[in-house]
């Protein structure tokens, strides 16, 4: 029984490996075939890809690469910069460990990445995926790197009955049996691919898989309801407010607290966030100014654990007040964060 589990682990580590040879993805941060990879660009991708999709990162990463081509020269990048370049990434905290995990390849490690799993996690941000990630695609170490798309084909590829998030240890130790040291970043990168671009959350391909004959998933006639799922908790609701404070063509911004949501960028005031709406009067006290504050509107946005409702108010005034960043309106609507934009965007009720 044995001998035929592994005869047919073989044969599907050769077959994918043989359609990642004819249909790997061209990746903006994925060197060419044959050619090895700057651990540097393989940091700094997977760092933009959590949370993120590869459309949405790709233009980010190659503005941070042209500006920033060497972890050196994003160590030495000012912070502000970085986090303005990041805007519309979102999960800040990405972006100040993004710096201080440069800042520390350069002062600890000479500016080179560490090489194993264990070096690398030692590193500002690199949790146990990055690291395995960076050590199998930069450094060829035979580690066990599992995404969303990896635990995906892992549950049909064996009918895991179990439901995510539970299945996620089981997930682990299937992928785990078909790691090797010949080609592991070939691996990784090859179940990432097909996960991705075949087997698919929805309509998965299944004829276009190159290991469909050993998926039991497929076998069943149904891969498309694996990986099971715990049905999940309904996402919280928060209301707050925005305020638009104006000063000809220049905004007040505030920097929030280094920690926390949107952590150490610079934002619209608001008040704090509740469960219950705010009434006007209370969103006139809540003010981060004294001045003839009118609606504005509101804007829905949704975090990854709630969503927001977010009433702004706008006013304007004749001087330029302490305590705030006065930032033209135009850089303004290019640099902040996705939430803040939105907010700016919103139109007066009278304007046309």
């Amino acid at each position: 029984m044995q001998a035929v589990y592994t005869k047919a682990m073989s044969r599907v580590r050769s077959a994918l490996l043989a359609w990642y040879d004819a249909n790997a993805r061209s990746l903006a941060w994925r060197a060419p075939a044959g050619e090895r990879q700057d651990p540097y660009r393989v940091w700094l991708s997977e760092i933009m890809l959590q949370q993120t999709t590869t459309p949405h990162a790709t233009p980010y990463f190659q503005r941070f690469t042209a500006r920033w081509p060497t972890v050196e020269r994003l160590a030495a990048a000012e912070d502000a910069e970085v986090m303005a370049a990041w805007a519309g990434l979102g999960y800040y905290a990405r972006a100040r460990n993004l710096l201080a995990c440069a800042r520390a390849v350069v002062r600890v490690h000479g500016g080179r990445f560490p090489d194993t799993e264990a070096g690398l996690r030692t590193l500002p941000g690199v949790g146990a995926y990055t690291a395995a990630a960076i050590a199998a695609i930069a450094f060829e170490r035979p580690a066990n790197v599992v995404d969303g798309n990896v635990e995906r084909v892992m549950a049909r590829l064996f009918a895991v009955e179990t439901p995510l998030p539970a299945a996620k240890p089981e997930l682990g130790r299937l992928a785990a049996r078909l790691v090797e040291a010949k080609r592991a970043g070939d691996w990784a990168q090859a179940l990432m691919d097909l996960g991705a671009t075949v087997c698919r959350p929805r309509r998965p391909l299944c004829d276009a898989c190159p290991i469909a004959a050993d998926c039991r998933a497929r076998a069943e006639g149904a891969p498309e309801t694996y990986p099971r799922r715990t049905p999940k908790a309904e996402r919280p609701h928060r209301h707050g407010v925005a305020y638009r404070l104006m000063c000809g063509r220049e905004i007040g911004l505030v920097q929030r607290p280094p920690r926390g949501l949107l952590g150490g960028m610079a934002g619209l005031p608001t008040s704090a966030w509740r469960a219950a709406p705010f009434s006007a009067g209370e969103a006139v006290a809540s003010a981060p100014a004294k001045a003839d504050w009118i609606s504005v509107g509101a804007i829905e946005h949704v975090f990854t654990h709630f969503s927001l409702s977010l009433a702004v108010y706008e006013a304007g005034v004749g001087s330029k007040s302490a305590g705030f960043l006065w930032t033209p309106i135009d850089q303004a609507a290019q640099t902040l964060p996705s939430l803040f934009k939105k907010a700016l965007g919103l139109s007066p009720p009278d304007s046309p």
